[in-house]
């Protein structure tokens, strides 16, 4: 999937959809698309650091309890065991990528 093509997830409101784009044994992307209202609920990565990259739109994202607005193109770092997870509070669909290193087991 070229990452580029952000409508090809195309997720109606309240979904969150996702594509693998890389995996290997370093590391996995993912790209997450979420409709409006949609949500990734938080949770933690014990073995990986996560990074999300904000291609498209405004995505609410929720670290360890406190919530930040991340603009595209944004980047936010997630440290090993750090609960976290993303909200999209807008009327438009949002898009980031997820990239977690080392690949989780």
């Amino acid at each position: 999937m070229d990452i580029l093509d952000l409508d090809a997830l195309d997720p109606d409101e309240g979904e969150v959809r996702s594509a693998e784009l890389v995996a290997n044994d370093d590391v996995l992307v993912k790209l997450f698309a979420l409709g409006p209202g949609g949500e990734l609920s938080p949770h933690e990565h014990d073995t990986s650091t996560n990074v999300f990259h904000v291609v498209r739109g405004s995505v609410t994202v929720v670290r360890e309890g406190e919530e930040e607005v991340v603009e595209a193109p944004g980047v936010v770092l997630h440290e090993r065991g750090q609960v976290h997870g993303a909200r999209n509070d807008t009327d438009e669909v949002v898009a980031f990528t997820a990239n977690l290193s080392p690949m989780p087991s």
